[in-house]
């Protein structure tokens, strides 16, 4: 799949995914785990980086993630 993200967007996603993860106490790997326990479906931690690195993570998935981490996202509108 061909990602509609660009090269430097999708490091500003992958910083603050990875961030979380940190913050949280877990790595990439404990993370790809507990999707694969918690959300019913397999996730590796080699697939999660990859969509990572491209920007193709889905917002699904984002969503998922910040529950499993205690995170909230909240929008606010730009000014």
């Amino acid at each position: 799949m061909k990602s509609i993200t660009s090269p430097d967007r999708a490091k500003e996603i992958e910083n603050q995914l990875r961030g979380a993860i940190a913050a949280s106490g877990l790595n990439a790997t404990q993370l790809a785990d507990l999707i694969t326990q918690k959300c019913g479906r397999p996730e590796s931690v080699q697939s999660f980086s990859q969509k990572l690195k491209r920007g193709s993570i889905k917002y699904a998935e984002v969503l998922e993630i910040a529950e499993l981490l205690n995170f909230e996202l909240i929008w606010h509108k730009l000014k």
